[in-house]
């Protein structure tokens, strides 16, 4: 297990710009990155790659320079007013021209059936860039743990879209209270990556703190209470790691961004290792 590819996800180090999140990333010795095309709140400082040509650019040039891949794109939210076309055409081209191969997706909508619809829309409109569509479950979403997140992606399969996916999040799937057996019912290749962090203390009673936990708290793996060895011996061997983990508080006691990315990798890597 050597020989897995670890990427650095951008809430990890969201206060860089894309450029200098690549240049972190080959620093820190990531084999690469994601990148956040749309913004996962209204309240966070965005970089706008997509409307930003010369911003692309750079960014183009320093993966050239470093020979990182981008490994994602994100966050492309799924909500009962989406038009997958208009919505998502041109990022998805963006993303494409920038060499990624997964886009992360999250379902914002309570109505099962039309976010299969739009799901399936979308691994549609995907399917011709070589893009795989990632259907990420999150407890205080439409798509809220590893069952429903499999039944919606299953629909899409069986609809003919080869390119549909499944993304598992360490966090949510320990706060969600999915199961390692319903993991194990999952194809290989539906996971071609996987999202790894770590969290503290029992699932909390509350909705509310959960996502605070998922925004603030989440720890580097290792350093809290999931079993994270567990979880990738149950998920197929060699997939690329995405390391998401907000380290917001550590940046406000001023630990640098090349710093908490570094540490990030070191307890990911030792943990992939001992596993």
């Amino acid at each position: 297990m050597h020989d897995t590819t670890f990427s650095l996800a951008a809430l990890t180090v969201l206060e860089l710009s894309p450029p200098d999140m690549v240049e972190v990333a080959a620093r820190a010795g990531y084999a690469a990155v994601g990148l956040r095309l749309i913004p996962a709140t209204p309240e966070e400082h965005h970089y706008p790659l997509v409307s930003d040509a010369a911003l692309r650019r750079q960014t183009r040039q320093r993966l050239r320079e470093t020979g990182l891949k981008v490994l994602d794109i994100e966050i492309l939210r799924l909500k009962p007013d989406s038009d997958v076309t208009r919505d998502f055409h041109e990022v998805l081209e963006i993303g494409a021209e920038l060499g990624a191969s997964e886009v992360l997706v999250a379902g914002n909508d309570d109505d099962e059936m039309r976010t299969i619809d739009n799901f399936a829309a979308l691994c549609e409109l995907a399917c011709p860039l070589g893009l795989h569509p990632h259907l990420e479950f999150m407890p205080w979403t439409g798509v809220r743990n590893l069952r429903q997140a499999h039944r919606i992606v299953a629909a899409a399969r069986q609809a003919g879209h080869t390119n549909a996916c499944l993304l598992v999040d360490a966090f949510h799937f320990n706060r969600s209270a999915s199961r390692l057996v319903e993991l194990a019912y999952v194809p290989p290749d539906w996971l071609r990556y996987v999202q790894l962090c770590d969290v503290a203390g029992p699932i909390p009673a509350s909705m509310e703190e959960i996502l605070h936990e998922a925004r603030q708290q989440r720890c580097f793996p290792g350093d809290g209470d999931v079993d994270l060895e567990a979880l990738l011996a149950t998920l197929p061997a060699g997939r690329p790691l995405s390391l998401e983990i907000p380290t917001e508080s550590l940046r406000r006691q001023g630990v640098t961004a090349l710093e908490r990315a570094r540490q990030a990798l070191d307890k990911a890597s030792t943990l992939v290792h001992h596993h």
